[in-house]
């Protein structure tokens, strides 16, 4: 299997268009071209993780975090570029996905909200264009007994397809009339007569992609002349993307218990806590990483628990005045754990393919009391 075909199976699972701008993912290092057999999963690139890469004869890191940031100017064995250089020379390729993992339903916000408890959890900031394209409605009045093969032609062509579910569709009777006028070539009636016809009114989903596929098919199977058929464009069928996550828990819960869920499903050692520590928690927000300033849309939604990876010094004395709870596990451990779940989603994609996920990879800081 190629590169290229690996990161079209990894993009199906995070698309790179919901990336920040300022982030840095997408194939940085490496032929597309290049066969592989061995991939290996990680947060970070570092020097360790790197040698056990080599050791398992690695051929591709998908990594969390990119491991090129910034421009660089030169490349050599030395100093901050020597793991680049060394990922060059053993012909490593990287592909790193950070943020449109983050951005992603059912990627590392979502599954850190779904360790809390939130339920139907929103975005919190930062938020980026739906990479899904439009969808439309269309709307075609259609002869009683010609309704079912126009319906089976619109759906071959590619309507009516939500979410886990094909063929959608409605339809409701009525009565259609039209009066055939000169140089007409009526299907139903006659000319200068005017004609009432049982009819149903069918409605499908249309995505933009096939539009123009749709219509065709459905005019083809329409018996009519000129048919009557609306197409509307829908604005409100697309999900807000960003970073992030904030809503209510079904039930409230104390901290304590949720802490207990947290260390259990991310291996959290420790947690830094600002705030009260003992608290019924109602509504919760959650951000992998380090989230900035949106912390300040969580203290605007009154949440009683924040979880995230870090916080700045101001930030989490802004959180402490408005009385908000902050759970901070440390930035790469509130991601890491994302990784077991990724690893599943790529194999059930990859067949023949190894994928492994990295026993080097782990939090640079060990937590030790003085």
């Amino acid at each position: 299997m190629k590169v290229r075909e690996i990161v079209q199976e990894v993009e199906k699972i995070a698309p790179l268009s919901l990336a920040q701008d300022w982030d840095n993912v997408g194939l940085l290092i490496g032929d597309s071209q290049k066969d592989v057999k061995n991939v290996l999963l990680t947060i970070d690139i570092t020097n360790v993780v790197l040698a056990e890469a080599r050791r398992l004869r690695t051929d591709l890191i998908v990594s969390y975090h990119p491991v090129i940031w910034d421009g660089l100017k030169k490349i050599t064995p030395d100093g901050p570029t020597a793991v680049v250089y060394e990922l060059i020379r053993r012909d490593i390729a990287v592909f790193s996905i950070h943020t449109a993992l983050d951005t992603v339903s059912g990627g590392v916000n979502d599954a850190l909200a779904e360790i809390v408890g939130i339920k139907d959890g929103e975005p919190l900031g930062d938020f980026v264009a739906n990479p899904a394209p439009a969808n439309y409605k269309l709307v075609v009045f259609v002869p009683v007994n010609s309704a079912g093969q126009l319906a089976d032609a619109v759906f071959n062509a590619g309507a009516g397809a939500i979410g886990n579910y094909s063929h959608c569709g409605f339809s409701t009777a009525g009565q259609g009339s039209f009066l055939p006028l000169t140089g007409a070539k009526p299907a139903i009636g006659k000319k200068g007569k005017l004609e009432r016809v049982p009819e149903l009114r069918f409605e499908t989903i249309v995505p933009a992609g096939r539009r123009d596929a749709v219509i065709a098919a459905m005019l083809k199977a329409h018996p009519y002349e000129r048919p009557a058929f609306d197409l509307f464009k829908l604005h409100n069928d697309r999900s807000r993307f960003g970073l992030g996550r904030i809503g209510k828990l079904e039930k409230p819960i104390p901290l304590s218990r949720i802490i207990a869920r947290i260390k259990a499903q991310t291996g959290a050692k420790t947690v830094g806590i600002v705030g009260p520590e003992k608290r019924l928690v109602k509504t919760a927000a959650v951000c992998a990483g380090s989230c900035g300033k949106i912390i300040n849309n969580v203290i605007a939604k009154k949440a009683d628990l924040y979880l995230t990876g870090e916080l700045k010094h101001h930030q989490a004395l802004a959180a402490k005045e408005a009385g908000l709870t902050c759970l901070c596990l440390s930035h790469s451990v509130s991601e890491r754990f994302i990784l077991k779940k990724f690893a599943q989603q790529l194999k059930k994609r990859l067949s023949g393919i190894t994928i492994r996920i990295s026993n080097k990879d782990a939090d640079p800081f060990t937590w030790r009391e003085l």
